[in-house]
């Protein structure tokens, strides 16, 4: 599936998304993000797909949105900027909603919306080049892309309101530390070790994998017991699905489990 600035390729079942935009710093645009939309419904509607890889060309993976293409709509900004973050926002809520694990590669700079990428990844790692910065209250404005979202949940609030406020920099093992990303990786090692792992979780259970991540989220917003009473419900679902029953047979037959069984 070819785009101009948004690529993805497919290999052993895991989808990888390219931003392809470097002589902006992979910069999102109303294009780039309409065709980010694009992908991310194709990912999670696809069969074929059943773990997908986020990352950028060159040494950037996103530094956010196109402040230069939006000053050009002069008083036309605030529509414009509702087009775009409609587009950016349905493709987020796909990706992060989607059953199959959504891995981030993070190869460089992840500034304000580009940071809010990386924080709905289901896992994230980047390399030692990467540096993290929301940089939104820096020019007057406020989070999209799904920071105010994740970024406390991920941090802490106090945590969250000080990276806002401050623009502080978190180098790649800062950021490992925060709890935003899970490793950092050599550059020239962080796609292939991205990749067997998405290979590896695209063998495994995706429905199971995507149960479990509505569990995590509502576990946000629930009390104990409702959360539990989610559990319960949702782990008797998961065992007397076929992914389920192979798991089960697969541990009581003392074999690896196929989950890839037409």
């Amino acid at each position: 599936m070819e785009n101009n600035l948004v690529h993805l390729s497919i290999k052993s079942h895991v989808g990888i998304i390219t931003l392809n935009r470097p002589e902006a710093g992979n910069a999102l645009n109303e294009q780039m993000v309409k065709e980010l939309l694009d992908v991310s419904i194709f990912c999670s509607d696809s069969k074929s797909i059943r773990a997908v890889v986020l990352t950028g060309v060159g040494n950037t993976f996103s530094v956010g949105g196109d402040l230069k293409s939006f000053a050009q709509e002069g008083e036309g900004i605030s529509s414009h900027l509702k087009i775009v973050t409609t587009y950016l926002h349905h493709a987020i809520s796909y990706l992060t909603r989607m059953n199959k694990p959504l891995i981030g590669a993070i190869n460089g700079v992840a500034a304000g919306a580009g940071m809010g990428l990386v924080l709905a990844c289901d896992m994230a790692y980047a390399s030692e080049q990467a540096k993290f910065v929301m940089a939104y209250n820096r020019v007057g404005l406020t989070p999209d892309g799904s920071g105010s979202y994740f970024l406390p949940r991920i941090v802490g609030m106090k945590r969250a309101i000080e990276l806002m406020y401050t623009n502080r920099q978190l180098d790649a093992n800062e950021a490992m530390e925060w709890g935003i990303i899970n490793h950092v990786i050599q550059q020239d090692q962080l796609m292939d070790t991205v990749l067997s792992l998405s290979e590896t979780l695209a063998t495994g259970p995706t429905d199971a994998y995507g149960a479990t991540k509505k569990l995590f989220y509502h576990s946000l917003q629930e009390t104990l017991e409702s959360q539990m009473s989610m559990e319960a419900l949702q782990l008797a679902e998961r065992a007397s699905s076929e992914e389920g029953k192979e798991g089960i047979s697969s541990f009581i037959e003392k074999r690896k489990a196929n989950f890839l069984r037409d």
